[in-house]
């Protein structure tokens, strides 16, 4: 089943429940979506050397050491 399939089945369901069941669905969504959030954050902190990285790159923001993406030249 593709993604507009499995979200229109929802909204099916949805429809269906009543304001209390309503509020069950909404905080397994929100559960769902933090461990989605925790995986995605544990998957970048397992790449070597991407701690070192992302901390060099939050101090040259910090500092000003860098160039707005609209300043970018593009060579194509």
């Amino acid at each position: 089943m593709n993604r507009v399939k499995i979200r229109q089945q929802i909204e099916e369901y949805l429809e269906q429940l009543s304001p209390e069941r309503l509020l069950v669905a909404a905080d397994f969504l929100a559960y769902l979506a933090e461990r989605e959030e925790n995986d995605a954050t544990e998957e970048l902190l397992n790449i070597s050397g991407f701690q070192v990285a992302f901390e060099s790159t939050k101090k040259n923001v910090e500092e000003g050491k860098v160039i707005p993406v609209d300043q970018l030249k593009r060579k194509y």
